[in-house]
């Protein structure tokens, strides 16, 4: 079985083959990437009409180079998954759009996958890969989740952002600090360079019974220590900008490393599951590691590139929702709002753990 995917949430065009072999087990055969960073740092940030626009001038080609690149003849495919939310609504009615198209030419169903269900499964593609249930840590620009993962449609969300997500507080932080887009990997990279207990910045939420995230508070104490911290021109003492990074990283890290050992001590879950961008972090990947194995648990991770938005991901959700799959024309869907605790188990599920 195999089924093409079709990622266009926001500003990465990804699109990738996945098959399940007679035995079960999946592998990835091929998957293409283009980001849109160069095309919006010009304004700082996404701008939702160019990323539409650039997702349909890319989707074809890569689509194209994908069957190239697995050596399967266009269209041998027995369904087209494609992202159809959360995410730009735009963006993704151009994905929805390819796919259905795709789909109705070569006879086989389209189906619509959740964007954040595909990031979940990610780490199936990787070897080892996780055995369910485990709990997920899914941190990226605009969700900072804890998710109860007990099989594939059958999600528990144990913990929410409440405002501003942990990626986008990163890349705030970022443009406080005069970095340019995107901030949050440029951010990492100059907290290496800087003290991270220069400046008490506050872990939010901590204290507070739950597994919420709040990133907002933190924040503005950022603001105001570079405000504090500015000389009589506005600008900063490169110092200064390292060590304000390192100390704002140190806060971000320090508040979802006890937010997910306090999700697994809840739920007596000894596997976690990091996805997300900012999960490719390399300072909270080697917190987690320390930690959750002092415990004796396990931290599992999709490669880096998996980390960010990409067509594996759906292709391989696509897999696991085949028992979905109707005789249908294909109906397009988009939705920019879509709960993940709304989904349900696929009818029949084909991915072997």
């Amino acid at each position: 079985m195999r089924v093409l995917g079709i990622e266009t949430s926001c500003d990465e065009t990804g699109v990738a083959l996945c098959a399940r072999d007679a035995d079960g087990a999946v592998r990835l055969l091929a998957h293409q990437l283009f980001s849109q960073v160069d095309l919006h740092a010009a304004f700082g940030g996404v701008v939702p009409e160019l990323a539409s626009r650039d997702h349909l001038r890319r989707l074809v080609p890569l689509v194209r180079a994908t069957f190239a690149e697995a050596g399967v003849a266009e269209g041998e495919v027995d369904a087209v998954a494609y992202t159809a939310g959360p995410g730009l609504v735009g963006a993704l009615m151009v994905g929805a759009g390819v796919a259905s198209a795709l789909a109705y030419a070569w006879g086989v169903p389209a189906l619509p996958v959740h964007h954040m269900e595909g990031h979940l499964l990610a780490p199936l593609l990787e070897d080892p890969a996780p055995t369910m249930p485990f709990l997920a840590l899914l941190v990226s620009g605009g969700h900072s989740m804890l998710v109860r993962v007990d099989g594939v449609g059958r999600y528990t969300t144990l913990g929410d952002t409440l405002d501003d997500a942990a990626g986008e507080a990163f890349d705030k932080t970022a443009k406080l600090l005069g970095l340019p887009y995107p901030g949050g990997p440029r951010l990492a990279v100059l907290a290496e360079e800087g003290d991270p207990k220069r400046y008490r910045l506050p872990r939010p939420m901590l204290d507070r019974p739950g597994l919420d995230f709040s990133f907002s508070g933190l924040k503005t104490a950022v603001m105001l220590a570079v405000r504090e911290a500015a000389g009589d021109d506005g600008t900063l003492a490169p110092q200064t900008r390292a060590d304000i990074a390192a100390s704002f990283q140190a806060a971000v890290v320090d508040t979802l490393v006890a937010r997910s050992l306090k999700a697994l001590k809840q739920t007596g879950l000894e596997r976690l599951v990091v996805a997300g961008g900012v999960g490719a972090n390399r300072e909270l990947r080697r917190r987690l590691a320390e930690e959750v194995a002092s415990r004796g648990g396990a931290v599992y991770y999709p490669r880096p590139a998996f980390c960010t938005d990409n067509g594996a991901m759906i292709a391989l959700a696509g897999l696991c929702r085949l028992g979905d799959a109707t005789a249908d024309l294909p109906t397009m869907q988009a939705r920019p709002r879509w709960k993940l605790d709304e989904l349900a188990p696929p009818r029949e599920a084909h991915v072997h753990h």
